[in-house]
């Protein structure tokens, strides 16, 4: 029989293996909002192989309808998209009370300095130029997430 030491929950919060293995039990819900089919399978593939739960949206409109109703932990959104492009999305996710503290990464074609620039200043949490590795997407909402 293991004795219950004060130690042993030291050594769960410092064992990688162990905090992974809670991680993966906690879904966090990640709204995804992507115009391109191809890009919204591969993204979407990647955060639901990291456990998390993916919701998605074809465009700007569509994302801020779903947000009347869903609360995700974080957004990850395109640029360039129909009907409202992300830089409007963001700045409205970040000047409605209930979405302002979501974590908003902007994930782009548009991966010039100043791109990154106007996303940020739009609010975004962090900026992610296509083509990515999935590992950059990975690290950063598991940052953001951890706040």
């Amino acid at each position: 029989m293991m004795e219950n030491k004060p130690g042993r929950i030291r050594q769960f919060a410092s064992d990688p293996g162990l905090q992974c293995q809670a991680e993966r039990t906690f879904m966090n819900a990640v709204l995804l909002v992507e115009d391109s089919s191809s890009q919204r399978e591969m993204i979407s593939g990647i955060l639901k192989d990291h456990g998390w739960q993916v919701t998605i949206a074809c465009d700007g409109v569509e994302a801020l309808e779903k947000l009347q109703n869903f609360s995700p932990d974080l957004v990850v959104l395109d640029i360039v998209m129909p009907r409202m492009n992300g830089y409007e999305v963001c700045r409205r996710i970040k000047s409605d009370p209930k979405t302002k503290n979501v974590p908003v990464i902007m994930c782009s074609s548009k991966g010039e300095e100043f791109d990154r620039f106007w996303g940020m200043r739009q609010g975004a949490d962090a900026y992610i130029a296509k083509p990515f590795q999935p590992m950059e997407l990975v690290g950063t909402i598991k940052q953001l997430l951890r706040g």
